[in-house]
């Protein structure tokens, strides 16, 4: 991503959440009803006038996989504000739209959206134009991860270190390095006694799935290319090393009996790159 743009693949993600509302047949795997608004009365359009990729099998497959992270993180948190959780943190938010559409139960949370200044002030110019109202429990934290680590930004916010926290990492980790990973699991760990995390990660790459390859190239050829990948076992490691110990890795069987039986339009995943944890 450049200094002075909004990261690509952030709005990729947005147009597959949006695609995801307009293609498939309900239940939807993960309703959005602010995506198609969020991103402009042309949205449809643009997604009718890329037909042949949304629909080809490895854009089904990329569209399962953003809509599933993004169902269990938000499930997740609906789970852990009801064991008390009072803050949301979403680190590398995007273009997210959840505190827009946000449910009874977390209007009461702080929501708090970390990204780039350069992508939060575009997430901004479309809130404006969208005609949306900005939520008075949401907080945007600009974060240039070159200049600052999490835990500078995490400590701006003044978190109580016995508050209930949720954070959800969403497809990110695989664009940082091994050590950045560390300090930023180390970070939010640190934060609170009760924090917790949906995190996604990339497995090592596998020869009988050449779509793996073909999204790496895609995101490679957008200036944002992956850059680490690790097995179940190395990440449930590093996830107890950085001190969540208390894991739930979402893998291809239980996703497919509790988010697929009804789905029709989307295939169940088939590695394992989602997981809960927490301390």
């Amino acid at each position: 991503m450049q200094d002075h743009q909004a990261s690509r693949t952030a709005l990729g993600v947005a147009y597959i959440r949006a695609a995801h509302q307009i293609l498939d047949s309900h239940p939807l795997l993960f309703a959005d009803p602010v995506a198609v608004r969020f991103l402009g009365p042309d949205t449809a359009d643009a997604i009718h006038g890329m037909i042949a990729r949304h629909q080809h099998p490895r854009g089904r497959g990329l569209r399962s996989h953003v809509c599933l992270r993004a169902r269990f993180a938000e499930d997740m948190l609906a789970e852990e504000a009801a064991n008390g959780a009072t803050t949301y943190v979403l680190v590398g938010a995007g273009f997210d739209t959840f505190a827009f559409r946000q449910p009874h139960f977390a209007k009461g949370m702080r929501i708090v959206e970390i990204d780039h200044p350069a992508t939060q002030a575009a997430k901004r110019q479309m809130i404006a134009a969208a005609e949306l109202t900005v939520p008075e429990n949401l907080r945007f934290a600009a974060a240039d991860f070159t200049r600052e680590g999490l835990g500078d930004v995490l400590g701006r916010l003044g978190i109580d270190p016995n508050e209930g926290v949720y954070f959800s990492w969403l497809g990110v980790s695989m664009y940082l390095t091994e050590a950045d990973i560390d300090k930023s699991l180390e970070a939010m760990a640190k934060v609170s006694t009760r924090a917790s995390i949906t995190l996604t990660f990339r497995q090592p790459p596998d020869p009988s799935m050449p779509a793996e390859k073909e999204i790496a190239d895609v995101v490679a050829a957008m200036g944002e290319p992956f850059i680490s990948a690790f097995s179940e076992e190395a990440m449930a490691e590093k996830l107890k090393q950085k001190g969540f110990a208390q894991q739930n890795f979402l893998d291809p069987e239980n996703a497919a009996t509790r988010y697929y039986a009804e789905q029709r339009d989307l295939p169940p995943p088939r590695r394992t790159t989602i997981v809960h944890a927490a301390r």
